[in-house]
């Protein structure tokens, strides 16, 4: 699990930090709407990739 923390020279202190930075500048109410609007575009960034391998494999 800490594994994860620890790709491309990231450690738990830095992480700490940005997530500190983070809610200094966006505040405390403002951060779960970021994280909706993340989700929101990763799911649908997600859905254009299962479209993409769809249309490829529906041209061959």
């Amino acid at each position: 699990m800490n594994n994860i923390l620890f790709i491309g020279g990231i450690g738990f202190q830095e992480v700490l930090l940005i997530a500190l930075v983070v809610l200094l500048f966006f505040g405390g109410k403002k951060i779960p709407e970021l994280m909706k609007g993340l989700g929101k575009g990763v799911r649908s960034f997600k859905e254009g990739l299962n479209d993409k391998d769809n249309t490829s494999k529906d041209g061959e």
